[in-house]
């Protein structure tokens, strides 16, 4: 059974940068699905951040790219690193692996609790 841990959520001011952690067991890379982040506000629908594809290419919304970079180091441990940080980046941010589809969490068979990224002006 695949399991995912985030870690790294924090309070930072605009333009700041962060670290998420996203510790993967259960599984042996390389799997032929996708992993990646996806984001949610309180109230609001869940929305895709950024993955790495199948074929190991990391992909990203365009509201990030260019900014935040996703990575898997160690074979299990995926990265989202975020730069330039601005307020409407604030929500919780959550870890999903074993995706059929990239861009829809429903398709994955493990999603973390979520961390809290908050980014104040």
């Amino acid at each position: 059974q695949v399991e995912v841990v985030e870690s790294g959520g924090d309070s930072v001011k605009a333009g700041g940068s962060l670290r998420l952690s996203c510790v993967l067991s259960g599984f042996t890379p390389p799997t032929r699905n996708c992993m990646g982040w996806f984001r949610q506000g309180e109230g609001q629908e869940r929305h895709w951040v950024a993955s790495i594809d199948r074929r190991g290419t990391p992909i990203y919304a365009s509201s990030v790219k260019g900014r935040f970079t996703v990575s898997l180091q160690l074979k299990n441990i995926l990265y989202l690193h975020m730069n330039s940080l601005q307020p409407e980046d604030t929500d919780m941010y959550y870890c999903a692996a074993d995706c059929d589809d990239c861009y829809s969490e429903s398709t994955c068979t493990a999603l973390g609790q979520g961390t809290q990224v908050t980014v104040s002006a």
